[in-house]
């Protein structure tokens, strides 16, 4: 069955972020209520002097937006360039597809964020050096990068135990 969604049916509450700048509105789990098994979307709305989320990019995700009302400024890899009602973004996996909005006028920017769904996405933030995990939000620091065999020296110790029960 369609859902539809628009201003009157759509309520927005304020996320928990706990830097000012990062404080926006969000229709939070639209995806949900549509039972939407491929992707992710909800409306946002981002107060003048406001910062969407952290400078990130989606290592298994492509996200998109649509400005549906106002304009920001754009920050992507490229640098900045303003944005404005009726402009549809599109950022591809990958570090080429990094960006953050700021509402750099005197009005709120609402917009579409939509992202497609899948099992396990990492998220990398390049201004903090943080990586996410999601859906789970396991957050860590990517420069403390291990190598793949460090701490699995001596297996046989751990399989010990499975031998000595046998005899």
């Amino acid at each position: 069955m369609a859902k539809i969604y628009n201003d009157n049916n759509t309520e927005l509450k304020q996320n928990s972020a706990r830097i000012p700048e990062y404080v926006w509105q969000t229709s939070k789990y639209l995806d949900k209520m549509a039972s939407s098994d491929q992707m992710y979307f909800d409306i946002r709305e981002l107060g003048p002097g406001k910062y969407s989320f952290p400078y990130h990019y989606h290592r298994g995700a492509e996200e998109m937006m649509v400005i549906l009302q106002g304009g920001c400024t754009m920050r992507t890899p490229e640098g900045i360039s303003k944005v404005q009602q009726g402009d549809i973004v599109f950022f591809e996996k990958g570090e080429t597809g990094a960006h953050q909005f700021y509402n750099h006028t005197d009005e709120v920017c609402r917009y579409l964020d939509i992202r497609i769904k899948v099992d396990i996405d990492v998220c990398d933030y390049p201004d903090s050096g943080k990586v996410n995990i999601l859906p789970y939000f396991n957050i860590y620091n990517a420069a403390q990068t291990l190598d793949y065999f460090e701490g699995e020296e001596g297996p046989s110790a751990h399989w010990a135990s499975f031998f000595e029960s046998k005899e």
